[in-house]
């Protein structure tokens, strides 16, 4: 029986359903962990992947997905990617549009083989710069059969063209030429050097950037030690990968596959996932939560439309 110590997550246990902790391997070799959360009764039972945001752990808003979800009927798999949290890679604190699409495909992978899950009803849910590759996977791993998204961020297009496509030639040319000479250092020094640490506010920033703040720093949300964005900082070089790598350049082929896009009515990335719908085939849908924000998807549970995702998946799994 799990002790009440030994929960380390930033939302409450549910007693409705079995939590465990697992471990499982992707097709680079790096090991991934992972929280599995099981419904009772008998399967076998559809199950879904979930991961994200971009630079949180599976303890934080993943997971109360996963457990939410666990909930309505779902064997769920909430898990670290890559480089991230608990599970292996070094060095630490790195993302990669390719290993981190790879990430999800292993947990399908891992879930697939479980008993207690039938694996032709495998779905997955990316939140925030996770979403972007989740969509990334539906569209290259057939086994995927339907995908919701939450507060979708396409990193590859922030990372490549600035926010709202803002970043100038001259712009992307200086940052490029920055990480590049970053690469001789890192190279000298015989490690990667890390940026300031996630979030700290000086003043002045950006609404968007005190909304994560308040989700990442605060203890009665989401702060979590294990999390980049609450208490560490990528690579300097982390970006390099996803200035050239369109993540989401073949989205129409997850069809005839079901895609889901949920997005708040006031988040600074809502444009996200209304280009990525355009982009996407049918059948598609993309809900608009009111007045929600970006954060307000991490763990909000009067804004999260669980619903709705319970619905999607019940009807496409």
């Amino acid at each position: 029986m799990e002790r009440a110590e030994d929960w380390d997550k930033t939302f409450p246990k549910s007693d409705k359903v079995d939590h465990s902790k697992v471990s499982f391997t992707n097709r680079y070799g790096i090991t991934l962990a992972g929280d599995l959360y099981t419904p009772r009764g008998e399967g076998p039972f559809a199950a879904l992947a979930v991961s994200g945001p971009f630079g949180a752990v599976k303890e934080q808003s993943s997971g109360l997905y996963a457990q939410t979800m666990a909930e309505r009927g779902f064997v769920t798999l909430a898990f670290d990617p890559s480089y991230t949290g608990q599970s292996g890679g070094e060095p630490r604190n790195v993302a990669s549009p390719d290993i981190n699409t790879e990430d999800f495909s292993a947990a399908v992978d891992f879930i697939g083989l479980l008993p207690s899950v039938d694996r032709e009803r495998i779905g997955i849910t990316g939140i925030c710069g996770w979403g972007g590759m989740a969509l990334n996977a539906a569209a290259v791993d057939k086994r995927i059969k339907a995908v919701a998204t939450s507060t979708m961020y396409d990193m590859t297009r922030v990372m490549a063209k600035g926010y709202n496509d803002s970043m100038t030639p001259e712009q992307r040319s200086q940052a490029l030429e920055q990480l590049s000479r970053q690469r001789w250092e890192d190279a000298a020094n015989g490690s990667p050097a890390y940026g300031p640490v996630s979030l700290e506010l000086q003043g002045g920033e950006p609404q968007f950037v005190v909304e994560y703040a308040d989700y990442y720093k605060s203890e009665e949300r989401g702060f979590h030690p294990r999390s980049i964005n609450s208490n560490a900082a990528w690579t300097v070089t982390n970006p390099l990968s996803f200035m050239n790598m369109p993540l989401l350049t073949y989205i129409a082929e997850i069809a005839p596959r079901p895609t889901l896009l949920i997005h708040g009515e006031i988040a600074h990335s809502r444009y996200f996932s209304e280009t990525a719908f355009a982009a996407a085939a049918e059948p598609k849908e993309l809900v608009i939560v009111a007045g929600a924000n970006h954060t307000d998807l991490y763990d909000q549970l009067d804004k999260i439309p669980f619903d709705k995702l319970t619905g999607f998946f019940q009807a496409n799994l």
